[in-house]
């Protein structure tokens, strides 16, 4: 045992590190059964039941601001941002930890809940969990990011991690229910979670009556479902639109066939699912859910006006936009609003009144610096090209000048943003080239101020040098 302190800053006792309890597995996965997320049975839940979780929550869960964007002029749009990003743990998830947790019978509150998540989810109920004393057992897989799982400790959780992906820590924490009696916590598709994320519904109607539409990330699509319920309900012009990640999405898949699908993911920038048992990647990490929830489904279904597909390359960008302009750090499943906006992909909404649901804002650390590198290649502005120039004395030295003529100045293995060019790597290959002996190629990674600067820049060398390949070279 030892002291520690919480994010919150009370002190609580951690746990060391100990072998993790075996469980046999004497349920198999078809005999594990969710009562309150059946697909046999779904539920839809209804605006009364969203009224009533906004009054249970009303002052344990933060009210954020939906401010108007910085934005808005250069997108067309006049654009708010709903910043759930600003809740204590990061994200819109604690809407739904709170309600859950309030409405379990006083015999689970004592003997407590399990659920399985990656992230989000598992930070909301440990806080919320400690905030009303209720015990609160997380089960997180290996993929999970040691900062969330530290976080899910120092408020006081039992966390176990163990599951090479989030679907073998949801068999394990199904198991583990059944065998101690905690209630399992379905973090998208229990219909009090619904309940509880369909508050920020009644927020936006409150901070922007009159608004025109509402952009709202989908994953497993509780968030949608909520939210959708309550805006419609009270004001049914409105146009609901959901986003996803072209790595998975699943909402889409599941719109075409009627019904709640798996659908398989496709390899991209942070961590996300597995497949094939090989590592799948996505920056929207919180929107990778194969299969969304069937209470989750039949409720939004009805109530969604459009679904668009996003490209991860049009997240990386909207995070950066938000970093520069808005001074939000929001994750890749926060900025999929703002993402589909950018990416031109509703034109119908030039001129009119919208909110994006900036959902949280739990981004790892570790990968933040790739993604704003992504962003600022979609934008144009971090650019990668081949120059072939003489190997004789000089050579090297007529690049630079070449460059500097632009008014660029140049640094090496630096990174400096600013506004002029800064070359930030520079390697020489002389045993694979092909032409002259005499010549060499050098391949630069350069950061330019904007998109026109880096055309500027490519016409330049091209009308210098003969041998230019300009962009990725694979």
């Amino acid at each position: 045992m030892q002291a520690s302190t919480s994010l919150d800053g009370e002190p609580v006792t951690l746990v060391t590190e100990k072998a993790e309890p075996k469980f046999e597995r004497q349920i198999s996965m078809s005999t594990l059964k969710d009562e309150f997320c059946d697909p046999d049975n779904p539920k839809q839940i209804q605006f009364e039941d969203i009224s009533a979780a906004a009054y249970k929550i009303r002052d344990g869960v933060m009210k954020t601001p939906c401010t108007r964007s910085r934005l808005s002029g250069l997108l067309g749009v006049n654009l708010f941002f709903k910043k759930e990003f600003l809740q204590f743990t990061g994200s819109f998830k604690e809407r739904g930890a709170r309600y859950t947790l309030m409405m379990l019978p006083q015999e689970q509150k004592e003997k407590g809940v399990v659920a399985a998540s990656a992230g989000n989810h598992a930070l909301a109920l440990s806080y919320h969990g400690k905030e009303l004393n209720i015990p609160i057992t997380v089960v997180m897989p290996k993929i999970a990011p040691l900062m969330k799982v530290q976080a899910c400790r120092s408020y006081g959780a039992h966390v176990i991690v163990t599951g090479k992906d989030i679907s073998e820590s949801r068999e394990y924490a199904m198991n583990l229910g059944k065998q101690e009696g905690l209630r399992y916590i379905n973090g998208y598709d229990h219909p009090h979670i619904l309940a509880g994320q369909g508050t920020v519904g009644l927020e936006i109607l409150e901070q922007v009556p009159d608004l025109d539409a509402c952009i709202i990330p989908v994953g497993g699509a509780g968030l949608i479902a909520g939210a959708a319920l309550a805006i419609k309900s009270l004001k049914p012009s409105v146009q609901i639109i959901g986003v996803e990640s072209e790595t998975c999405p699943s909402f889409a898949e599941a719109l075409k066939a009627g019904k709640p699908v798996y659908t398989s993911t496709t390899s991209t920038l942070a961590d996300g699912t597995l497949k094939a048992g090989k590592m799948i990647s996505t920056l929207a990490d919180g929107l990778a859910v194969p299969t969304v929830g069937v209470n989750a489904f039949v409720t939004a279904a009805p109530l969604i006006d459009k679904m668009v597909v996003v490209e991860e390359q049009s997240i990386a960008l909207a995070i950066l936009r938000l970093i520069e302009l808005e001074k939000a750090v929001v994750e890749g499943a926060g900025a999929t609003g703002l993402a589909a906006i950018i990416q031109g992909m509703l034109p119908e909404l030039s001129g009119k009144k919208v909110v994006v649901i900036l959902c949280g804002g739990n981004i790892d650390t570790t990968c933040l610096g790739r993604v704003i590198e992504r962003g600022l290649a979609a934008d144009g502005r971090l650019v990668r090209f081949v120059v072939t120039v003489s190997d004789r004395p000089g050579g090297i030295t007529e690049l630079a000048r070449t460059i500097s003529k632009m008014g660029i100045r140049y640094h090496i293995h630096v990174l400096v943003t600013s506004y002029i060019l800064s070359l930030k790597d520079m390697y020489h290959e002389r045993a694979w080239i092909k032409s002259d002996i005499f010549s060499v190629q050098v391949k630069c990674v350069v950061e330019t101020r904007d998109a026109e600067q880096s055309k500027e820049l490519e016409q330049v060398l091209r009308e210098k040098y003969d041998h230019v390949v300009w962009g990725p070279v694979h």
